[in-house]
């Protein structure tokens, strides 16, 4: 398999947090990749490894434009980098 060819997705780590008011809202944050190797197993590879891990949920999601990662996470304040 090329390596452009090989499945890969990104890691994103949600917290969730409690505004003022009571609601409940998730900060997501680009973590890391991960890529599929030839068995099927995967390889995670972190640029971030967040510094409260207990607090947080690690998630592997498919690559999105940034439009489609706009519109699934209008939590997300506007001036965070995608």
């Amino acid at each position: 398999m090329s390596r452009d060819k090989t499945p890969m997705k990104k890691l994103v780590g949600a917290v969730e947090y409690t505004t003022a008011d009571g609601e409940k809202k998730s900060h997501w944050t680009n973590i890391g990749v991960a890529f599929q190797n030839r068995d099927g197993s995967w390889n995670l590879r972190f640029n971030y490894i967040p510094a409260r891990l207990q607090d947080t949920t690690i998630q592997m999601r498919d690559f999105e434009s940034k439009d489609e990662e706009r519109t699934a996470s209008p939590d997300r304040p506007d001036d965070l980098p995608l």
